[in-house]
């Protein structure tokens, strides 16, 4: 026994006709090619880094995460962020600056509730998660790490 109707059939059988197909190669070229622009904006900003005279491996990495997360923040604020990630889709979320945008994009959204109560609280709503559980399975492995070096 089906559990569609005849009716019901004959109306998913329409959809599937009029839906509109997503444009999969184009959505995939602009991913790689957006996500690889970001990648290469990152790297310049490392050998600018390191040109200044920071080791490459320590300050240099540590501060261009710091710029790429500020500049991924500040995009969001202005609405820079959301259109590139329109086009780009996962391209713009897959490198650090897609999780500045993802702390930073609830807040925005909830900057009517006032600084504390929407900004702030509404922070961490999706970026929350990630911050604990990756804490604590560092916490996890770095305790398991001791105990087998002893």
């Amino acid at each position: 026994m089906s559990k569609f109707s005849q009716e019901q059939k004959e109306y998913q059988e329409f959809v599937k006709r009029i839906r509109p197909k997503p444009p999969y190669l184009q959505n995939m070229v602009m991913a790689f090619l957006v996500g690889g622009l970001i990648c290469a904006i990152g790297q310049g900003i490392l050998n600018f880094y390191v040109f200044l005279g920071l080791e490459r491996t320590k300050e240099a990495a540590g501060a261009t995460s710091a710029t790429l997360v500020f500049l991924g923040a500040f995009l969001t604020g202005l609405g820079v962020y959301d259109e590139i990630g329109k086009r780009a889709g996962a391209g713009s979320i897959v490198p650090i600056t897609g999780f500045a945008n993802s702390i930073v994009a609830p807040a925005m959204e909830f900057k009517s509730e006032g600084y504390v109560f929407g900004v702030a609280a509404k922070m961490f709503v999706v970026a929350g998660p990630v911050l604990v559980y990756g804490i604590t399975s560092s916490v996890i492995i770095g305790f398991i790490y001791y105990l087998l070096k002893l």
